[in-house]
């Protein structure tokens, strides 16, 4: 089992050393090893979130836009709790050395993340070159779509009562007397309003045709099928002409394809194994 990881390495970075173009797809595991909760299953969210497990809400009751309409202060409170610790995150070393690689690839390259934690722009990365495609902790829009207006949050007041997950203070919709939440698309959620990550999509889309007959890698980092997004854009790019994809992942790293590498590492041993001084 060793001996065909190391192979699989092998073959990941010359694959990598012959790509002409890159694209990072990054789900929840790729933010693990900065310190982020891992969310897999109603165990791990409960670790993170003890006092929601009295009340039996897992993962999806929480990250639900209906919520902020039966309970906006225990929906901040989580989001709160979220984007506060977002802000302080540092992120990991792999964030460094896919920065590095996409240099060395003369910054030809675009991020499609489902993270809303904001760590590629954080880490350096081009806002330009990001495609955030659940949206973004990072701005707000009234809960009840009054305008299509996503804004920047600078909301500061962030007190949460760890007890009870509860925040002390709401932000507001900068158009009407609504309560504000996060530009995240939620589950339940028909009031999200995707402005901003269209325009995101239609850069990402302008990218891809532009580099449409050069060679491309896609590295996937801890991106699960539980939501399976990425999986999916991963498979589907795979089997195109000029594109492999190397899935680092360490409890789902099945590929579709022969043309594609799955590893079953975590994302930050998977991408300096991979990325750190390719062939």
């Amino acid at each position: 089992m060793l001996l065909e990881i190391e192979k699989e390495i092998v073959l990941a970075k010359k694959m990598i050393e012959e790509a002409e173009a890159i694209i990072i797809t990054a789900g929840a595991g790729m933010g693990v090893d900065s310190g982020l909760p891992d969310f897999r299953g109603s165990s791990g969210f409960w670790k993170a979130y003890p006092p929601l497990s009295k009340l039996g809400y897992g993962f999806t009751q929480m990250a639900n836009a209906t919520l902020f309409s039966l309970n906006p202060k225990l929906a901040w409170g989580f989001y709160g709790h979220r984007l506060q610790l977002y802000r302080e995150i540092v992120p990991h070393k792999g964030f460094e050395i896919l920065l590095d690689l996409v240099k060395k690839k003369n910054e030809n390259y675009f991020i499609y993340t489902s993270n809303v934690d904001g760590q590629f722009e954080k880490a350096g990365f081009d806002r330009e070159k990001i495609y955030e495609v659940h949206g973004s902790i990072h701005y707000l829009q009234c809960s009840e779509a009054c305008k299509e207006e996503v804004w920047k949050n600078n909301f500061s007041d962030i007190k949460v009562d760890m007890e009870r997950i509860e925040a002390e203070v709401l932000p507001k919709c900068n158009y009407c007397d609504e309560i504000a939440r996060p530009n995240i698309l939620m589950f339940d959620d028909w009031n999200f309003i995707d402005t901003r990550i269209a325009m995101q999509s239609k850069k990402f889309e302008e990218w891809k045709k532009i580099n449409k007959n050069k060679r491309k890698v896609i590295l996937e980092i801890g991106a699960g099928s539980t939501i399976p997004t990425l999986r999916v854009y991963g498979n589907m790019a795979s089997r195109t002409l000029n594109t492999t994809l190397i899935r680092i992942n360490p409890r789902e790293p099945e590929v579709s394809n022969k043309s594609s590498i799955g590893l079953a590492l975590g994302g930050m041993d998977g991408i300096e194994k991979v990325c750190k001084d390719f062939i």
